[in-house]
């Protein structure tokens, strides 16, 4: 059991990577600012170092989901299972969705089928779904307002369009990195949990071998590359230019690496995304495609409560209430 929960950890944190990839990326080669070899590697370099940078969303993630007297690893498993799930099909469709909303909600489904509502640890949650409401909106703020203030101190801001991308150069790394900095923890948190809970480990420490692995597997996912969500992403919600993009990353990385400061757990999709139509809104109404906005925002609305039904039919369908 210890050994399919870490496989499926790690899968989880793999698949992460390709459908996350896009929040680093996507605008950036929207922009031409970046080749997209030279943007892949960008992003998985970011994505790595970005996963030393603290361990305040592993404990969030390990610690404040489920009550600790609830922590079973048939739970686990068919947490990771349902996020892993809700991952794949949201990719398949090149919906830029959650995956810390699939990791949460395919737990928290997990555990409620197995104990009931008394499994879940309603402070810590409540705290998490909190983070993960508001920090989509301080994206999107964002992003409209360094988006205006740009317009502000350079006038004429169509002709500055070789100094944004060279800045997007940075803004895009920072993307990376943060994205590192709050998702490659989350699996960080799951592994440390899980063998915290065997004896394994005998306090709730992130070791640095387990920081290493989540860091090298999520930047290999990333390698990889999530070309369905990307194109969603840099070209299908807004058009965007080299000063546009250098807003929307710098807006959202900086919301992002507050959140990991405050040891937070964040969606980078969520932030990136709404920084993205911030941005866009600041030049006007009709400068965001608002239809595909609203299937965006309903993907997002459907995500915690589907992936918690696929944590709950995973543990059914596959027998773990036998293993407790």
């Amino acid at each position: 059991m210890v050994g399919g929960v870490l496989c499926a950890a790690l899968i989880f944190e793999f698949v992460n990577g390709f459908h996350d990839t896009g929040n680093a990326i996507a605008i950036s080669l929207a922009t031409k600012a970046l080749k997209p070899r030279s943007a892949l590697f960008l992003a998985a370099v970011g994505n790595f170092c970005g996963a030393f940078l603290s361990t305040g969303v592993a404990e969030a993630v390990g610690k404040e989901i489920l009550r600790q007297e609830y922590v079973f690893l048939p739970i686990i498993l068919a947490g990771l299972l349902g996020a892993l799930a809700w991952n794949l099909i949201t990719w398949y469709l090149a919906l830029p969705t959650s995956s810390s909303h699939a990791l949460v909600g395919g737990l928290a489904g997990a555990a409620v089928t197995a104990f009931g509502f008394p499994a879940l640890n309603w402070p810590g949650l409540l705290g998490i779904f909190g983070s993960l409401f508001l920090s989509p909106a301080l994206g999107f703020a964002g992003g409209f307002l360094f988006f205006f203030c740009l317009q502000y101190f350079f006038p004429q801001f169509g002709n500055h369009d070789r100094v944004f991308r060279r800045l997007q150069l940075i803004s895009a790394f920072f993307v990376a990195l943060t994205h590192g900095s709050n998702d490659a923890q989350k699996v960080m948190g799951i592994i440390t949990i899980t063998l915290f809970s065997v004896g394994v480990l005998p306090s709730f420490r992130v070791p640095v071998w387990v920081m290493l692995v989540s860091a090298l597997t999520l930047a290999l996912g990333t390698a990889v590359g999530g070309w369905r969500i990307i194109a969603t992403l840099g070209s299908r919600l807004t058009r965007l230019l080299p000063g546009h993009g250098f807003a929307a990353e710098t807006a959202a990385s900086l919301v992002i690496y507050a959140a990991t400061l405050a040891g937070a757990p964040v969606s980078t999709t969520h932030v990136v995304t709404a920084a993205i139509i911030g941005v866009g809104a600041s030049r006007g109404k009709k400068c965001v495609a608002w239809t595909l906005a609203r299937e965006i925002g309903l993907a997002w609305l459907l995500t915690l409560p589907l992936s918690a039904l696929m944590g709950a039919g995973f543990f059914i369908l596959l027998g773990l209430g036998s293993w407790g």
